[in-house]
């Protein structure tokens, strides 16, 4: 029997108008949540993505202030901003920030300094905000980033203006330099000052005078494509406001020529205007290159810079602190003759010895044999330690003290730039406060000879030597003589400090000064003067005192060798001075480290130096130019 199979059509029509129910019930499904969904995103939600796509194409950008620039006295520019390419990136608009840095450090070379400075700004900037990546890119660099561009949504290169500085290191440390900012930075400045500005002053001028050069940050809003970068900008919202510029009191030939006086030597020249005490020129040499720290110096270069046993990055001039050694002689001669019975026509005779009662020892002269009768005048102008021995006896430490503070020596000069260092002018108070003993009268008799425990720096026998000028009126050295109006263009001439006079100083007579003075004048001149060097040839007159400070003590039966010594055992050499000695417009002091003689060395760095101040400075002023590097 065949199996005939007889298909139910009713049964099929039921499954088939089910299964098309269900279809349309599932389409309609379907189509009412779409509908829902539009009606939610175009009506419900859409004040909130539409602000948020207007924010996609609409973004507000700090605009970072024009920084001053920095001028010497006769308007050459010692600091400026010359445009640079910045690799920026807007953490927003990245979605990795860590890879995005690695992908970016295959084409861009990207120190590890480079990624810290990085992430520091990118935790302390809004994600809106631009963050630098690296500063100062060179051209190829900037090819192999835009064959790149496309890989790198949010990152973006940028001109930008990058401080420059001439002068290189023959300024550096006068003007100082910029530098990244820093975690200290960022806890002591007015961020919203700052928006877009990743460079902050460090050193020098351009640290104490950062908020006049800085200026301030102004805001605009730009409309950005779907990768973020500027497409136009529409509107400026707050203009920057452009820092002001800076006129420096100091001569960046005078400067120069210091700078080449000093060549193979390390040490200081400080140059002050006696009349006002402003800055003439203040080199400390070896210095270093501020260029290169604007640049972002390699971390291992920067302690190799700091590790340097030349310290370029030290400022002998305001840190260094040095026996004064003989230079401090006129001033102890004024001091013996105001605060001692001592006539200055009195004569000792010195044998070359000095003994102290108790004392098997005795303290010597430079000159072994001795300077035979000697008076006040003689001594200062040969330099007779002798004299200043008995002198320094007559007088006690605490005059001693009494009268060289009186001239700013043991204090800080007051410069307007920072990190100076005090010096050191003993008193019987001061080692019973600083070392808890008692004075002994050794220690008297060397403070004669400005050694044992008197430190000074540079800047401030600068400062002492034009007081002596002055017949004891005083000006604290000042480097910054005006500010010009970014907007006005107005120049403003910053007041010098005041001179003062202490009750001491004024109360000397003119006759005692001038004998001080004279002497000076007959230390360069004189025949025998210790200086006689650079008398000679000289037309105009100096006033001046050599100096020459140990570093180190002689056994009683030691002769100083200067050849047979390693270097960082020689003798420091000085010289102080002010000229035309009856006019004074300069008054100098210079240091070589390790150098010598006074006489010898350090008198003919200031010779060149007031040369160039008193002769030529008029008909040389191409000179200087050529050497701008």
């Amino acid at each position: 029997m065949s199996d005939l199979h007889i298909r139910n059509q009713n049964k099929d029509r039921r499954l088939y108008f089910n299964r098309a129910v269900l279809a349309a019930v599932v389409a309609t499904g379907l189509l009412l949540l779409l509908v829902t969904r539009m009606f939610i995103l175009q009506v419900v939600d859409y004040q909130h993505y539409s602000t948020l796509a207007d924010g996609n194409r609409v973004r507000v950008e700090p605009i970072p202030p024009t920084r001053g620039l920095i001028y010497d006295r006769e308007g050459r520019v010692l600091a400026e901003n010359l445009p640079t390419y910045q690799l920026e990136l807007i953490p927003e608009q990245v979605e990795d920030v860590h890879q995005t840095i690695q992908a970016l450090g295959e084409i861009i070379d990207i120190q590890e300094q480079d990624q810290e400075r990085f992430f520091r700004l990118l935790d302390s900037q809004r994600r809106f905000q631009p963050v630098p990546i690296r500063q100062n890119l060179s051209d190829e660099e900037v090819a192999r980033f835009s064959v790149e561009r496309q890989r790198f949504p949010g990152v973006d290169i940028r001109a930008r203006l990058a401080r420059h500085y001439p002068y290189g290191e023959k300024m550096s440390h006068i003007v100082g330099y910029l530098g990244a900012i820093s975690r200290q930075d960022l806890q002591r400045i007015d961020r919203s000052r700052y928006s877009g500005t990743t460079r902050i002053g460090k050193a020098g001028i351009e640290f104490s005078y950062e908020p006049i050069l800085h200026g301030g940050a102004g805001s605009r809003r730009v409309e950005t494509n779907a990768q973020g970068r500027v497409i136009r900008t529409l509107d400026v919202r707050e203009p920057a406001v452009p820092g002001d510029d800076l006129y420096l009191s100091v001569d960046a030939e005078l400067q120069r020529v210091a700078w080449n006086a000093l060549e193979g030597h390390s040490g200081a020249v400080v140059a002050l205007d006696p009349r006002d005490g402003s800055v003439l020129a203040k080199v400390s040499r070896p210095a270093f290159d501020p260029n290169r720290l604007v640049a972002g110096l390699q971390s291992e270069a920067f302690r190799d810079m700091q590790n340097d046993p030349e310290r370029p990055l030290f400022n002998r001039a305001t840190r260094g602190r040095y026996p004064p050694g003989s230079t401090i002689k006129p001033f102890l001669a004024l001091a013996g003759m105001d605060a001692t019975d001592v006539d200055p026509d009195d004569t000792i005779n010195c044998t070359g010895e000095f003994h102290l009662e108790g004392r098997d020892r005795p303290f010597r002269d430079w000159l072994r044999r001795g300077h035979g009768p000697t008076d006040l005048h003689k001594a200062v102008v040969e330099s007779c330690d002798i004299y200043f021995y008995k002198l320094a006896m007559e007088l006690g430490i605490n005059n001693i003290h009494r009268y060289l503070t009186q001239f700013g020596l043991g204090a800080q000069a007051s410069i307007d730039i920072p990190g100076e260092s005090a010096g050191v002018i003993p008193s019987r108070e001061w080692k019973r406060r600083t070392m808890g003993e008692g004075w002994y009268h050794g220690e008297t008799v060397i403070a004669g000879i400005g050694q044992g425990y008197m430190l000074s720096t540079p800047l401030q026998l600068a400062k002492a030597t034009a007081g002596m000028a002055n017949h004891g009126y005083l000006h604290n050295p000042r480097i910054l003589m005006g500010t010009r109006n970014a907007f006005t263009r107005e120049y403003e001439t910053m007041s010098p400090p005041e001179a003062y006079r202490s009750e001491l100083l004024a109360a000397i007579s003119d006759t005692r000064w001038e004998r001080a003075i004279d002497a000076m004048v007959d230390s360069v001149h004189g025949e025998r003067g210790t200086a006689r060097s650079i008398g000679f040839s000289s037309p105009y007159s100096i006033a001046g005192k050599t100096g020459t400070a140990q570093v180190f003590g002689l056994e009683e039966d030691e002769e100083y060798d200067h050849e047979g010594l390693a270097r960082h055992l020689r003798d420091h050499a000085l010289f102080i001075a002010f000229a035309p000695a009856e006019n004074p417009t300069i008054a100098i002091s210079v240091l070589v480290e390790h150098g010598g003689g006074g006489g010898s060395v350090a008198a003919p760095v200031a010779q060149k130096v007031m040369d160039y101040y008193l002769l030529k400075r008029n008909n040389d002023d191409q000179a200087g130019n050529d050497d701008a590097d």
